[in-house]
């Protein structure tokens, strides 16, 4: 077997919540397994310690952190979603960007017919672009 490279992202307590969002927005898109924490064990009881997900055909792995830290997301690391068309890039920019942020607004950078940059309201940092046919 060969190495395999998983987007992993670690929450504090909102592990569920995101991954179920995610999961909502995007066709082949699921949860394939849930492993919470139990009582006395290091997170808080019904926490995420991993779950294995699918977006849009590709693995993802998240937790709740039982431990706090000083850092969160950061806009250096994203997911990139090629759209397929111009309905799923609008609805990915309105959802994503509620009660998230704009970074880059839904506009035509040259690179692309169309592209934006937002971050969510989880603080994952998503690039949306509408590849040029």
């Amino acid at each position: 077997m060969s190495a395999r490279v998983t987007p992993f992202l670690m929450f504090e307590g909102k592990a569920e919540e995101a991954m179920r969002f995610y999961v909502s927005l995007l066709a082949d898109s699921h949860i394939d397994k849930i492993i919470r924490y139990g009582t006395g064990e290091a997170g808080a009881e019904g926490t995420v310690m991993r779950a294995d997900f699918t977006l849009a055909g590709q693995p993802v792995i998240c937790i709740d952190s039982p431990v706090k830290h000083a850092f969160t997301f950061t806009p250096s690391m994203s997911m990139f979603v090629d759209c397929a068309d111009e309905d799923e890039i609008g609805t990915l920019f309105f959802k994503l960007s509620k009660d998230g942020g704009v970074m880059m607004p839904l506009g035509d950078y040259g690179f692309s017919r169309k592209f934006a940059w937002v971050s969510d309201r989880y603080g994952v940092s998503w690039q949306l672009n509408l590849p040029r046919e």
